[in-house]
């Protein structure tokens, strides 16, 4: 299967025009954003050893309890490159960006599978962007609905995330 978008000839010329070239793009960057480039881009090292570590750990761990793996293919992105209006400079960035929030959100659902299994318990207090698996977990404090329900929460992963979405609870990939 193709995954690639296909753009008509009219639409590819028009979007090549737009491009903007290296040359001038770097004489309209601010210095500022030159000079924070290589702090942004030293990122790329830690985010290559996440992605290492969350599919090593996942692929060890994850079996043992049962827990169906995350497929890493399914928060990875890497169409922008194939815009034609983007000089080399903007797709790297638009790699480096999709990479990194695709490396993000590969550990947020590996570690809210782990979660779901090791300790399925809401926090005290509300939290801030909570991954799709947690309206599922218990009250806190709710001893006797934990003490009753944790294996059935810890064997749910083939079911829907709590916001009905389709999502990727049942890849063993």
């Amino acid at each position: 299967q193709n995954k690639r978008v296909r753009f008509a000839r009219e639409v590819l010329e028009k979007q090549r025009l737009a491009r903007l070239g290296l040359w001038r793009f770097l004489r309209n960057s601010r210095i500022s954003v030159a000079l924070t480039a290589p702090l942004i881009y030293s990122g790329f090292i830690p985010f290559l050893l996440m992605d290492l570590f969350v599919t090593v750990y996942q692929r060890i761990c994850f079996p043992i309890y049962g827990i169906p793996r995350a497929r890493r293919s399914d928060y990875m992105a890497f169409d922008r490159g194939d815009l034609p209006y983007l000089n080399a400079i903007e797709r790297f960035n638009c790699f480096y960006c999709s990479y990194g929030n695709g490396v993000a959100a590969y550990l947020r659902e590996v570690a809210a599978r782990t979660e779901q299994y090791w300790c399925p318990i809401k926090h005290a207090r509300r939290i801030v962007a909570a991954h799709e698996r947690y309206p599922r977990f218990f009250e806190f404090g709710d001893a006797e609905a934990y003490r009753q329900g944790l294996e059935r929460i810890r064997n749910s992963f083939d079911e829907r995330p709590a916001d009905g979405s389709a999502g990727r609870t049942s890849d063993r990939n």
